[in-house]
């Protein structure tokens, strides 16, 4: 590296900035960089959205691209042209499209040195794992948020296992392990209700469905228990209509999206993520800190936050049923869920803060660049 006093110029690219994890991540990693070392800018190709306060507060230079499309292949030129006015050493890219038209702008621009962010296991037949094994001659490294998601990007990614490493996601701990729980009662929820939390996109990756399912089921003889659904995605519409049809629909209630989110976790009796595949979901962690059981389907990352038993409950992929039995089984033995809440907290804590994660994004940038001096 650079023995000069200045700042290293350094870009990070995502795809838009709206709450999602892999754009919650994104912030987290750069506000907590060491701003004497790094002069980071943030380059958004579809669009503003929450987060950008939170990086104008930390002082970090945002452009929104404003692009219409993320196929739009213009963007690439448009990108080139503003990092050719910053001229990064290095480029840090989240989330396909921004990978890959960040990837190809960098070579374009003559960007040293990209690493691209792979934050799934990608299963859906779309041509993605393709684009990005043959444009990945032009990444230095792809870091994995998961030992799961690294083992797929290589067996069926097909990258270079060299070329491949691993840093987890992190969370505030504070923030979500002292937040005031929030009231309710604007979705019209008791206070003395218990609540079941569902946090994400509602989008079929999700599979809000299985748990509006299994909740059906399950509210039959649970008649205290309500639940609550926080976000929004192409599912909202045809899940409402369903909710409908369930004799418990007074008791299914949907929130939108939320920024108060250590808050709603802390009014909550347990949160469940019924996915059918994941990278490692921040949305895991926040609960673990947030000491609020977890029930989760045994998707990528999960399985390495959490041991069945010890810090949580994990069910199969597209299994109501099984989502069920645990709703059941946290009703009748709230003390082991406490007890398992307890540990994951805990675990949360020593292994998985933001300030660890972004020293560990640090050291791999320096050990890049330092490798090139």
């Amino acid at each position: 590296m650079s023995d000069s006093k200045a700042p290293i110029p350094i870009a990070f690219c995502i795809t838009g900035l709206q709450p999602g994890g892999a754009e919650r991540a994104l912030v987290q990693i750069v506000t907590r960089l060491n701003q004497e070392k790094w002069a980071p800018v943030v380059y958004s190709l579809t669009g503003t959205g929450p987060l950008v306060a939170d990086l104008q507060a930390a002082g970090i230079p945002t452009e929104i691209l404003h692009t219409h499309s993320t196929w739009d292949v213009g963007i690439i030129r448009k990108l080139a042209r503003k990092f050719k006015e910053q001229k990064p050493v290095l480029l840090q890219t989240f989330l396909f499209h921004a990978n890959l038209a960040g990837r190809i702008a960098a070579r374009l621009a003559g960007v040293p040195h990209v690493v691209s962010g792979i934050r799934v296991s990608e299963k859906r037949k779309n041509g993605h794992l393709l684009l990005d094994r043959l444009t990945n001659r032009l990444v230095d490294l792809n870091i994995c948020v998961s030992e799961s998601v690294a083992k797929f990007s290589v067996r069926q990614g097909k990258l270079a296992e060299s070329k491949v490493t691993v840093i987890p996601n992190g969370v505030d701990f504070e923030l979500f392990s002292t937040a005031e729980a929030l009231d309710l009662s604007p979705w019209d929820i008791p206070s003395d209700a218990k609540v079941v939390l569902f946090v994400g996109r509602l989008d079929p990756q999700k599979a809000p469905g299985d748990l509006l399912t299994a909740f059906g089921r399950f509210a039959e003889q649970a008649s205290d228990f309500h639940l609550l659904f926080v976000g929004e995605g192409p599912l909202k519409a045809e899940l409402r209509e369903s909710a409908r049809q369930l004799p418990c629909a007074d008791r299914v209630h949907f929130a939108g999206w939320q920024s108060e989110v250590p808050q709603l976790m802390r009014a909550a009796t347990c949160l469940v993520l019924p996915s059918l595949w994941e990278g490692m979901p921040n949305v895991v962690l926040e609960a673990m800190a947030s000491g609020l059981p977890v029930i989760s389907t045994d998707v990528d990352g999960v399985s390495e936050l959490i041991q069945p038993g010890e810090q949580g409950t994990l069910v199969a992929q597209g299994s109501p049923a099984e989502i069920q039995q645990a709703l059941q089984s946290l009703a009748t033995q709230p003390t082991l869920s406490s007890r398992m809440a307890g540990s994951a907290q805990s675990i949360v804590k020593k292994e998985f803060t933001w300030d660890s994660i972004a020293h560990k994004y640090e050291r791999v940038y320096e050990k890049i660049l330092s490798a090139h001096d």
